[in-house]
């Protein structure tokens, strides 16, 4: 039996984005992992030091500057056999909008836990959404070379606020922070790091029988042991069914920072992690991986090239083989649309791309009629399900500083809006010279300012306006709505009505006030989704 091209390429596919609460290691775990796949040759770190390189993945300005992710940045890699699509994602809650687009265009996740912290409250509500959207979650346990929680007590953690039994494939030997490699609890060896200058290199790692094990670290080897046959005990072994159902998360104990166990991730993720298959369009009706090409938009980028200007639409592939210079359709318009210009992700670094497979992320420059969100097809008509907006909670008046650089104001606001950088609404009362720009977080803020400064060459002004919550409303209700004392009503770039208001007491009055008014409430969180 033959195999098309697009099954057969699917199936040696690995699409994974890596996601946590801020700081527990994303953007070096996906470095570290890219070390291991010997993609490059040395990882940077972000610690704030003089001399220090930057991740890949974190490229821009302000993320250097910060320390931070603030946008999701894709990374693609051989290893084996084995195609990894690695999404790395924000590293701050006030870019989780960000992080769920991401989630929309992954098969699998890594949950990232930082040994001293434990189940922080983004990364509750990333497990809830992963759930939601039945993406399997494997979670490694991360800075265990630095003082932090009993392995035990995690495990029971994990279990007590997600709902998810955790099924270790290694188990540390040493406590934390004093990590001395990691018991295979699939094959009862223990696998021996050795810690590199600065973490910038590989690791060494040494595998050794049991009882060498034993003869080396004594008292540590054996409590690790007893308590990997107490795991045995409490029905915590490898349940490949139950992890692809999201009912269970195998997990891995590793230190990002200094390469421990990013060899063990990689391989579970190869082995475990589901190919590419079907994807269900927006009536619920699955698109098979060899069927004609189709994929979606999942985020658009401009600055990554400050000498092009350019404007970077990712891709998903779903289905069928995406070929360079072919003509697609694009749904939401049925316009055609051609894919001359397109390009292979690796952070920053680009290169053109003439055949991608599902579970690929292609990146088409200069697309300027795509939008997050959008769908594209050859043939067979599919748009796939809408990936929504948050419900903004931060508001503020956007002005030029510079009235005779008001096209690049323009054009700026625009580009930040079709990025998703923020949200933008407008209304005939305010005018285009003074758009209110929606957050979800007030960091956007922070970054749309620099954004517009740095890249679009144009300062601008933020005043805050003292609105804090916006429901969705109809055009028939306007108004009304704009008689009301601390209500405002305007319009969102992708069509939707919103009425602000300045604290739950005003929305409740208005409620009474208006029973019939449409107040429908947006997406607000994961716990919505």
């Amino acid at each position: 039996m033959t195999v098309s091209p697009a099954v057969a390429e699917a199936a040696r596919r690995r699409t994974f984005a890596v996601i946590s609460h801020p700081d527990a290691g994303k953007s070096t775990l996906t470095e570290a992992l890219a070390l291991h796949a010997r993609v490059i040759n040395e990882a940077g770190h972000i610690h704030g030091k003089a001399g220090r390189r930057s991740t890949v993945s974190d490229w821009m300005d302000i993320e250097k500057a910060r320390g931070i992710s603030i946008s999701s940045a894709a990374l693609q890699f051989g290893y084996g056999d084995a195609v990894v699509n690695l999404v790395d994602t924000p590293g701050h809650a006030d870019f989780s909008e960000d992080t769920y687009r991401v989630l929309a265009a992954v098969d699998s996740a890594v949950m990232l836990v930082d040994a001293a912290k434990g189940m922080e409250p983004q990364t509750l509500k990333l497990f809830e959404v992963c759930r939601h959207r039945r993406i399997p979650v494997l979670t490694v346990i991360n800075k265990w070379d630095r003082p932090g929680h009993e392995a035990l007590a995690l495990m029971d953690e994990v279990y007590a606020k997600t709902g998810l039994k955790p099924t270790p494939l290694t188990w540390p030997v040493g406590i934390a922070g004093d990590f001395r490699g990691v018991l295979d609890r699939r094959t009862g060896k223990f696998v021996q790091f050795t810690r590199t200058a600065g973490g910038a290199t590989l690791a060494v790692q040494q595998v050794m029988s049991a009882e060498e094990a034993l003869a080396a670290h004594g008292d540590a080897w054996l409590t690790a042991v007893e308590e990997s046959e107490l795991l045995s005990a409490d029905d915590a072994d490898l349940d490949l069914d139950g992890y692809l159902a999201h009912r269970k998360t195998p997990v891995l104990f590793g230190s990002a920072v200094l390469n421990f166990g990013v060899a063990q991730l990689l391989d579970a993720l190869l082995e475990l992690a589901p190919a590419p298959g079907a994807r269900e369009d927006e009536g619920g009706k699955p698109r098979p991986v060899d069927g004609p090409f189709s994929g979606f938009v999942f985020k658009i980028q401009a600055g990554m090239d400050s000498a092009h200007r350019d404007r970077l639409a990712y891709i998903r592939v779903c289905s069928g083989v995406f070929e360079r210079g072919a003509v697609v359709t694009h749904a939401a318009s049925k316009k055609p649309f051609a894919t001359k210009y397109a390009q292979q992700v690796f952070g920053q670094n680009r290169e053109t791309v003439d055949l991608a497979y599902p579970g690929d992320v292609v990146g088409l420059v200069n697309a300027s009629m795509l939008r997050v969100g959008d769908s594209l097809y050859v043939d067979e008509h599919v748009a796939f399900p809408p990936i929504p907006s948050f419900a903004p909670e931060h508001f503020a008046v956007a002005r030029s500083m510079d009235s005779g650089r008001y096209k690049q104001f323009r054009r700026g606001i625009e580009q930040l809006e079709q990025e998703g950088v923020v949200q933008v609404l407008r209304s005939d009362l305010r005018g285009d010279q003074a758009p209110v720009l929606a957050a979800v977080g007030p960091m956007q803020f922070e970054v749309a300012t620099h954004r517009m400064k740095g890249e679009m060459g144009a300062e601008i002004t933020l005043d805050r306006l003292p609105y804090s919550l916006a429901r969705r409303t109809t055009r028939e209700w306007v108004a009304e709505l704009d008689r009301q004392s601390g209500v405002e009503v305007m319009l969102r770039g992708d069509g939707e009505w919103l009425a602000l208001f300045a604290d739950p007491w005003r929305l409740g009055r208005t409620q009474r006030d208006f029973p019939d008014a449409v107040l429908e409430p947006l997406v607000a969180s994961a716990d919505t989704m």
